[in-house]
């Protein structure tokens, strides 16, 4: 799933950091991270929408494997599919807001749309 930057950590690091950010994308809508991990979680949080979306056992244990928290995944395939069930995909959106203050690393927000 995830692209080819590898955000300085090793591969278990790297993974439990997208999951926990997919997770809380999820469940808040909206959340403030760097460029690069934005792009990063959007194609993994669109590819759990998209499970939602299929409404079965099979795709909803998928979820359950990436997703960390079971009221977030049940909450994806209740509210966010029925949200979304017009669209085939684009459930993302990254804005740039600037630099950071400490390191000047470029920040952007990601929400669902």
């Amino acid at each position: 799933m995830p692209g080819t930057r590898k955000l300085g950590k090793t591969t278990d690091q790297r993974m439990a950091m997208l999951r926990q950010q997919v997770t809380d994308l999820l469940d808040k809508g909206r959340m403030e991270t760097t460029v690069t991990r934005a792009k990063e979680i959007a194609p993994m949080a669109e590819k759990m929408i998209s499970l939602g979306k299929k409404k079965d056992l099979a795709a909803y244990r998928q979820a359950l494997a990436f997703i960390t928290r079971e009221d977030v995944a049940k909450k994806t395939f209740d509210e966010l599919s029925v949200k979304y069930d017009d669209r085939n995909g684009g459930y993302t959106r990254i804005t740039r807001i600037g630099p950071r203050r400490g390191d000047a690393a470029e920040m952007a927000v990601i929400e669902l749309v």
